[in-house]
């Protein structure tokens, strides 16, 4: 998912089909293609004559399933997730979907998103005796569910909706039914598709291109539909808006060929880039990306600026989550491990390094000193997002304003922490140009501070 750890995470993707023989298959290709939104556990449930079989491990998509494990979930329904931990600890028992049997029937639930006031849920759930088996706040859906004394199950699900409050993407199985959700502020991307007569729920369009599925559309923001025959079956219709998608998923979560909040990712960033050239200039040589990531904004902005664009830096995509470090100190090993300069690319030249987005600076200052290292003349470093100034409460593992460089440090002081000749971002009012929705559909909590969900319910007012 990214080049380096000194980076936000996004902690989950969720992906679901039904109507199709091979619906754990087609759930585990889907998931596959989510891989990026979360790398530290996979799970795949699937319902059939009344059973609901389900498996869940730790690690990537490949490391969980095989062959003979998928062909131990025959089915035509199934719902899969893979977490990066935010709400709750990076342990199996918090692995996903969360599987309950209830007298509503068996339940399967993948949750992509936080609920703010899922503490406060909690401890008045256990209050009423409920009894929880994770620390994930996704488990508080279900018990919210099994609980309802509402008379049909559609009346449950609206009405545990209603209780939660913050964000959420979900896919829901009860019985042989499938359902799908956003919540009404529409924080996080969830879109449908059709394949051969299925339906297929994804967090992002690139599991449908993977599938051969075809895009019909996004799940609204607040909207709940049930999913199987020709069309969905609204049962809550979408809000009306404002929204508050979160504009990170432009900025890194999103893979770059996917299609969320109705935009293409990978023309999206390049706007950026051409938004930080204007706004960021530099006098240079070369446009120098930090690979994957920043590649979609570093040729947007070598585009406006007229500057070449080169790949200065060279990513091992074959390092995995865990190595054997040397025993012997090597100096920024963690970094070098996954990315390496080409020489013969910046030597003796200025380059403009451009990059997503600084948490901590940390892994800035290393790229820096090996560009210099490896004799870089000048280094500018461009970012395509504006300071990080804030912790995310809505489905982003972000560290505390405490270890966040621009919380705490002046644009001068951070650019002689990382090492650069010179340092710019994307100002907040130039990003937001470059998206085709208004300004005011979009979260840029981490950035403004301005954050529009509390824990009481209420809606702030941006100022």
């Amino acid at each position: 998912m990214s080049t380096h750890d000194d980076r936000f995470h996004d902690e989950c993707g969720v992906c679901a089909v039904i109507g199709h023989p091979d619906a754990a298959n087609l759930v585990y290709l889907g998931l596959y293609a989510l891989q990026h939104r979360g790398q530290e556990s996979a799970g795949l449930a699937v319902a059939q004559g009344g059973e609901l079989r389900h498996f869940k491990g730790m690690g990537h998509v490949f490391d969980v399933f095989d062959r003979e494990r998928l062909e131990q979930l025959p089915g035509t329904v199934a719902v899969g997730h893979v977490r990066y931990s935010t709400a709750g600890s990076s342990t199996l028992v918090n692995a996903q979907p969360v599987v309950a049997t209830t007298h509503r029937g068996r339940l399967a639930l993948a949750h992509n998103g936080n609920l703010v006031n899922a503490l406060r849920l909690r401890r008045r759930l256990e209050g009423e005796g409920a009894i929880f088996q994770s620390t994930s706040d996704s488990e508080v859906f279900l018990h919210l569910l099994a609980r309802s004394r509402a008379a049909t199950l559609e009346e449950a699900l609206l009405e545990s909706l209603e209780a939660a409050i913050g964000a959420y993407s979900l896919a829901v199985i009860c019985d042989e039914r499938l359902f799908a959700a956003r919540d009404p502020h529409g924080f996080r991307p969830l879109s449908l598709a059709r394949l051969d007569g299925a339906w297929v729920v994804a967090s992002e369009t690139c599991a449908f291109d993977l599938l051969g599925a075809t895009f019909v559309r996004e799940v609204a923001p607040g909207e709940v539909v049930e999913l199987g025959g020709t069309s969905p079956r609204v049962l809550r219709a979408g809000s009306p808006g404002p929204w508050a998608h979160c504009v990170f998923e432009h900025v890194y979560f999103s893979r770059p060929d996917s299609r969320v909040f109705g935009e293409d990712v990978s023309t999206v960033r390049a706007a950026f880039g051409r938004r930080l050239a204007i706004e960021q200039p530099a006098e240079a040589d070369v446009v120098v990306p930090v690979p994957d990531s920043g590649v979609p904004a570093a040729l947007g902005y070598a585009g406006q600026s007229g500057l070449p664009f080169d790949f200065g830096l060279v990513r091992n995509h074959y390092v995995g989550r865990t190595f054997i470090e040397p025993r012997q100190a090597i100096r920024h090993f963690g970094v070098k491990v996954k990315l390496n300069p080409a020489r013969a690319v910046v030597e003796g030249r200025r380059v403009v390094l451009v990059d997503d987005s600084i948490v901590r600076g940390t892994t800035s200052r290393k790229i820096v000193a090996m560009l210099r290292a490896a004799g870089a003349r000048e280094v500018h470093l461009r970012i395509s997002s504006p300071p990080t100034t804030g912790p995310c409460f809505y489905g982003i593992d972000t560290p505390e304003r405490g270890e966040l460089i621009a919380a705490n440090q002046r644009l001068e002081e951070i650019r002689a922490f990382t090492g650069a000749d010179s340092l710019g971002y994307l100002s907040e009012a130039g990003m937001l140009s470059c998206l085709a929705m208004p300004g005011e559909n979009f979260c840029t909590a981490c950035f403004s501070g301005r954050y529009r969900v509390l824990d009481e319910g209420k809606s702030t007012v941006d100022s």
